[in-house]
């Protein structure tokens, strides 16, 4: 299992978000890519918030 640093999982974070935001505002909150990005960014955001706990 590979095992991030809060920096590493901060990083992935913000380039998700951007990515995520670029996607809705040009396809639209309800397309599939903007929903999947938007998934991914949770997954990461609980992973980050757990490891911060620790």
């Amino acid at each position: 299992m590979n095992i991030l640093s809060l920096q590493d999982l901060e990083y992935k974070i913000d380039v998700l978000r951007t990515h995520m935001i670029a996607i809705g505002k040009s396809k639209g909150l309800n397309h599939p890519n903007t929903i999947k990005f938007s998934q991914e960014l949770d997954i990461l955001l609980n992973v980050y918030q757990k490891n911060k706990l620790k």
